[in-house]
């Protein structure tokens, strides 16, 4: 493949990844779908609606994953998730973080970009402070902190750390097929368990749960197959177009926060290239303004006191770090890792829903107690 190719090929990769996330924006705005806001309808009001849209749009992504991987279409262990490291106490300190940021910043990093779509000013200086905390967690004070704590604490296993490795060296099983039959089960039973809720048939749900399982799931094949180059003529090594981490990558929103801010503040630098995490959060901000101009929802929106600044702010610190520290967010973790079937992206998950309980109920403590 000629160089030029793999200039127009890049491109191609950074204009399927901005269009999907264009997709996502909409459809997250036009269908309010939350993981944050799933979780307070959950302890709030014992509303599982849109943790149903969650759970539907993570068995979607699960099952298409690994339809990829079976069709050979992609390789998982050439993906952001795949490790031989199994570093869960990052996953737990960082999710727990980032599940209580977000409950204090009023959404997570994905909201925060549907909010500044819709008009939030307040969610424009969250992004600002999450990215300024993300690129300190991954290159600055905080990422000394990260290396020399939580991230030496694992467990190394020599094939890797997804479930469909374990399964397939505990039952003499070919890799794709366990990840596939795996896979079936469990992303199966999330979309069997959100289609068994009588209020969650309706149009709205079946679009968030549907559309954004589907978004990451021709992300991945974006990413590992379209994307992919077995010799890059530039350094004669393979390739993942378009991409950070030089792997196959889905969305995830706390780090290409970090990503963006550099590529702004190093615009005129040569070597300061655009990538699939840099477009997606312009994708997602332009893709939600679209939705709520289009519907009549785009409102602007302020901070309310000094102490809503406080809470915002400190929240999106604490998404910064933990979304670092547990390689992703309630996407990148909660759908496009968990997609993968990665033993660290359960943990993750399972953290930040706990991080998120905890901030909910400390916040109804606040409130009690002020009244």
């Amino acid at each position: 493949m000629q160089v030029p190719d793999i200039h127009a090929l890049t491109r191609e990769v950074l204009w399927a990844a901005f269009i999907l996330a264009f997709i996502f924006g909409a459809i997250a705005q036009r269908t309010h779908f939350c993981t944050m806001g799933a979780i307070s309808d959950v302890v709030n009001m014992g509303d599982w609606t849109r943790m149903r849209q969650w759970g539907m749009a993570m068995g979607v992504a699960m099952i298409g994953f690994a339809a990829l991987v079976y069709s050979g279409q992609i390789d998982p262990s050439k993906t952001l998730y795949a490790s031989t490291r199994w570093i869960w106490l990052s996953a737990i300190v960082g999710g727990g973080l980032f599940g209580f940021g977000m409950v204090l910043s009023s959404g997570c990093a994905s909201k925060t970009l549907i909010r500044i779509g819709g008009g939030s000013l307040k969610s424009l200086i969250v992004f600002g402070v999450m990215g300024v905390a993300a690129f300190a967690t991954l290159k600055g004070i905080t990422a000394v902190a990260r290396v020399d704590t939580v991230d030496k604490v694992a467990i190394d296993f020599a094939a890797g750390t997804t479930l469909p490795i374990w399964t397939s060296a505990a039952f003499g099983m070919h890799g794709a097929a366990a990840g596939l039959i795996l896979a079936v089960l469990l992303g199966g039973g999330l979309i069997v368990w959100a289609l068994a809720g009588p209020d969650f048939r309706r149009a709205d749900n079946l679009l968030a749960g549907l559309g954004i399982g589907a978004v990451i799931v021709v992300m991945w094949w974006v990413s590992g197959h379209l994307g992919y180059v077995a010799e890059n003529p530039d350094t004669l090594q393979e390739a993942f177009l378009g991409t950070s981490s030089g792997r196959a990558e889905a969305f995830s929103f706390v780090a290409p926060a970090a990503y963006t801010l550099n590529w702004l503040i190093y615009f005129s630098d040569a070597s300061n290239v655009l990538t699939v995490g840099i477009v997606s959060v312009f994708g997602m901000v332009l893709g939600s303004a679209a939705c709520a101009l289009a519907t009549g929802r785009f409102r602007w929106e302020g901070f309310g006191g000094t102490e809503d600044v406080a809470n915002h702010l400190w929240g999106a610190v604490f998404m910064g770090v933990g979304g670092v520290t547990a390689l992703g967010c309630t996407i990148g973790q909660g759908l496009s890792g968990i997609s993968t079937l990665s033993a660290t992206s359960f943990v993750a998950v399972a953290s930040i829903i706990s991080g998120a309980v905890v901030a909910l109920k400390y916040q109804a403590w606040r409130m009690e107690r002020v009244a």
